[in-house]
């Protein structure tokens, strides 16, 4: 991008119809684009200095916090252990439930939610509002907003925003109240920098959703927005993973590891991973002490080596590639966040379509509205098995049937659950006696292949990437990680190429991270842009190189609507602190805002804003009440930043020298 002034302008009226019609107020003029790198951060962002750093690592079916005091950055310290919890499954994390009264006020969050809507009659639990597995709506929803509703298991509507905010009002609280127990007095909110982790691969409007719900919540105010940062998950994952001492994790590309006796390969065989092993001994430590310098796995690495972390959690599966950048031990992404809704869910549909082949559809949709709770505790049953699944498993895995499963089955369907099962065509499932579905270790593995096999593919095609290429380890993380036939899935894929460490506490790995990155946010010193973001600007135009219907003639001068003016392409290198710049100025002297619509595409570059693919896809807003002068044509320079887990804008009136209000929404399109 040049640094000279360039004729572009943002049209005051449009002779045809024209998507550029829509770009804000009229006469906006883009006088100088440039590209520049800074080397601080502080245009953007004050530096403010915190006591203590607290983040809520917000999953899809398992949340939980934890913090660390910046006085003592090595020693992190994980929330107290949450009451209630399942047989054979660590409670170091609470599940992502909530629960709301009948009036739609907050009752309870995590396992107290759960356990309280279990013990509900059945036809008072239809009056009240129960949620899980929620967080996915913000990946999966086309046109996310303010507005966007959830379903709880009643099937009755909610506020989404409502719902994330009453969880993290949760966190909010409970941190809260361990701190003011830790420190003797009561915590001051604005002595925490708070982080909250998201997917890598979730789009502006998810992250922006996730910022609106803390303002909601009280997490940190509008007035200080650099109190909260968003941390993207396997960036987190990442930072912990530079800390890691040749103990505190699996290698699986070593033949020579050995945990409790047994080798990775008989671990996985019997279905007892060492990081399960390692939880099960370790569960009553909160208190986790990490290297002030890199680990000794990172020594290893050599100036430009080059590994991938794969985030494995319920909703999505995140992939990144990173590059060690020494002597500090910086991070530089090689190639943008790439991955989608292939977590641990996967398996639980893939069990529901088995009910649905096996009792019916129309049964499974009736008995999820009318005994809501009964359907929670099938697939909290369904759950603790899953996580025996093994490749090499021989017995079968029984999965209890609530009773009211089989008594609402008799009275819809007039049979038994014994008849139906005798009747489908499903062999690898049979009726025990004591009440309980029998599945063959066939039968359950094969609900987890269509999962893994999109794993495999993603990481296949990852790999053929021109960017992934020498890759000397790859680190698995995230619940799902846990499973040994994931882990057993993706050895067989890579053959031995790349080295695959798993951290032993593979579950809080993600949350650990995300405190070391609220510590120092500038660890990851290089990122990759997702999409191509810019506006639509008016060229001068030239004949034979644009389109004729694309002609504008304004007082005598020809111009070309719709120009797509990049501020930065998809898959390109962004530093931190690097910043794009345009300078604008009013139509009017009398005018209060300038609004323009940004544009986006997944492609690396776009001519024109009106191509297949682009979309509007959010609205730079400046506020330049207050700001006027004398001077004859005002210029307000715009910087945008890329290089952080957000977008952010400032923008400054130039000859007044005055900061002028700037925002980006990506909400409201």
């Amino acid at each position: 991008m040049s640094d000279g002034p360039v004729e572009k302008v943002l049209s005051e009226t449009m002779a045809n119809p024209s998507p550029a019609k829509s770009i804000g107020d009229p006469g906006i003029t883009p006088l100088s684009p440039s590209h520049s790198q800074q080397n601080d951060n502080d245009q953007l962002q004050s530096q403010r200095s915190f006591v203590v750093v607290v983040a809520i690592d917000f999953g899809t079916t398992s949340s939980g916090y934890a913090y660390a005091f910046s006085k003592e950055p090595e020693c992190i310290h994980t929330m107290r252990r949450w009451e209630g919890g399942d047989p054979g499954v660590s409670n170091q994390k609470t599940p992502t439930t909530i629960l709301l009264t009948p009036d739609r006020k907050f009752h309870s969050f995590g396992y107290a939610a759960r356990d309280f809507y279990h013990d509900l009659d059945p036809s008072e639990s239809k009056q009240w509002l129960y949620l899980e597995k929620f967080k996915m709506k913000l990946h999966t929803t086309a046109n996310l907003s303010i507005e966007t509703d959830l379903h709880a298991a009643n099937g009755k509507r909610v506020k989404a925003l409502d719902i994330f905010a009453y969880a993290l009002a949760f966190f909010k609280e409970q941190a809260l109240k361990e701190l003011s127990d830790q420190t003797g007095g009561e915590f001051d909110n604005n002595d925490v920098r708070w982080v909250i982790t998201v997917p890598a691969i979730w789009k502006m409007p998810a992250k922006q959703f996730m910022r609106e719900a803390a303002y909601k919540a009280a997490l940190v105010s509008r007035d200080s927005p650099e109190q909260l940062i968003i941390a993207l998950e396997p960036e987190a994952a990442s930072i912990y993973c530079r800390k890691l001492r040749l103990h505190q994790m699996l290698d699986l590309g070593s033949s020579n590891t050995t945990v409790n006796g047994s080798s990775p390969k008989e671990n996985i065989e019997s279905g007892m991973t060492p990081a399960k092993e390692h939880v099960r001994r370790n569960r009553l430590s909160r208190t986790f002490m990490v290297e002030n310098v890199i680990g000794e796995l990172w020594s290893e690495l050599e100036e430009g080596d080059r590994y991938v972390v794969v985030d494995c959690g319920g909703g999505t599966v995140d992939l990144t590639v990173h590059q060690i950048c020494l002597p500090e031990g910086h991070l530089k992404e090689l190639y943008k966040a790439s991955g989608g809704p292939y977590g641990s869910l996967g398996i639980d549909y893939e069990f529901e379509k088995l009910l649905c082949k096996i009792f019916g559809q129309d049964f499974v949709d009736q008995f999820k509205i009318k005994r809501p709770a009964a359907w929670v505790d099938l697939m909290i049953a369904f759950e603790s098995r899953k996580r025996a699944a093994a490749p090499d498993r021989t017995n079968p895995l029984n999965i209890n049937l609530p009773f009211s499963f089989i008594d609402y089955y008799k009275k819809f369907r007039g049979h038994s659950v014994e008849y139906a099962l005798r009747k489908s065509n499903v062999d690898f499932v049979k009726w025990s006696s004591q009440g309980m579905l029998r599945m063959s270790p066939d039968a359950m593995n094969s609900l987890f292949k269509p999962t893994i096999d999109h794993i495999i593919q993603h990481l296949s095609d990852l790999f053929e990437k021109p960017d992934v290429k020498d890759i000397k380890f790859l680190f698995l993380v995230g619940g799902f990680a846990e499973s040994p036939l994931l882990q057993q899935a993706v050895q067989k894929m890579l053959q031995g190429g790349s080295r695959i460490i798993i951290p032993h506490d593979v579950g809080l790995t993600i949350l650990k991270g995300a405190v070391l990155f609220g510590l120092d946010p500038s660890v990851i010193k290089v990122r990759r842009s997702p999409l191509t973001y810019g506006v639509g600007v008016l060229n001068r135009f030239v004949e034979g190189k644009h389109p004729a219907e694309k002609l504008l003639v304004k007082d005598g001068t020809c111009w070309c609507t719709d120009v797509f003016d990049t501020f930065i392409a998809a898959d390109q290198s962004v530093a931190l602190g690097e910043l794009v710049k345009r300078s604008y100025t009013p139509a009017k002297a009398s005018q209060q805002v300038i609004v323009i619509h940004v544009y986006c595409t997944d492609e690396e570059r776009a001519g024109f804003i009106s191509e297949a693919g682009v979309r509007k896809c959010g609205t730079l807003r400046l506020d330049v009440s207050g700001t006027e002068s004398a001077a004859p044509r005002r210029e307000i320079q715009t910087l945008m930043q890329f290089g952080d887990t957000e977008i952010r804008a400032m923008a400054v009136d130039v000859s007044t020298g005055r900061t002028v209000k700037a925002s980006i929404d990506f909400l409201s399109c």
